[in-house]
């Protein structure tokens, strides 16, 4: 059974609206007469905390060389497939042709990524990394697709842990490869 519960009658100052009308003017008066809170971007940007996790690009190491080594885990690692790589080798005869291989085209779709980081989490060359760029903008959904290049341009420069280019280093893995010592 339906409880009516009566309704008390209005003032005269309720019915002309005058306290609530004051009262957002009272908050009008002290938003703009108060502290700015106001950004204006993109002049102005907001602090960003060092765990935070913007666009994913891939970077060189301090010789200026590609880190990644087109392993595809952090293709097969993201969940809503934005990640494309296309596998390339190192040329015979090139200094480097020690190095497993290189990415002959990465791509990265903008539009279907989260930014949840497993991409970097899970990289085993450290050539991932997601940068704190927050925004970014584009005309067609072409744009938002970045190839290697763009996402090199990015990333830019970290500093490197693996040595994977410098032949003495692999050489002097193989040996010990080679006495069954790991």
């Amino acid at each position: 059974m339906a409880k009516v519960l009566e309704r008390k009658p209005l003032t005269f100052a309720e019915k002309t609206y005058l306290p609530q009308v004051l009262g957002g003017l009272k908050i009008t008066f002290k938003n703009m007469l108060g502290k700015k809170v106001t950004m204006e971007y993109p002049e102005e940007r907001p602090n960003i905390p060092d765990n935070y996790r913007g666009v994913p690009t891939l970077v060189h190491d301090p010789n200026g060389r590609e880190k990644c080594v087109s392993c595809q885990l952090c293709e097969f690692v993201c969940p809503p497939k934005a990640i494309r790589i296309t596998p390339g080798s190192i040329p015979e005869g090139d200094e480097h042709e020690h190095v497993e291989k290189a990415p002959q085209d990465f791509e990265i779709n903008m539009l279907r990524c989260i930014y949840c980081g497993m991409c970097q989490e899970v990289c085993p060359e450290e050539a991932i990394f997601l940068q704190d760029v927050y925004s970014l903008v584009g005309t067609s959904r072409e744009e938002l697709v970045f190839h290697k290049k763009k996402l090199y341009e990015l990333g830019g420069t970290r500093p490197d842990q693996h040595y994977k280019w410098d032949v003495k280093k692999a050489a002097e893995e193989e040996a010990l490869a080679g006495n069954g010592h790991h």
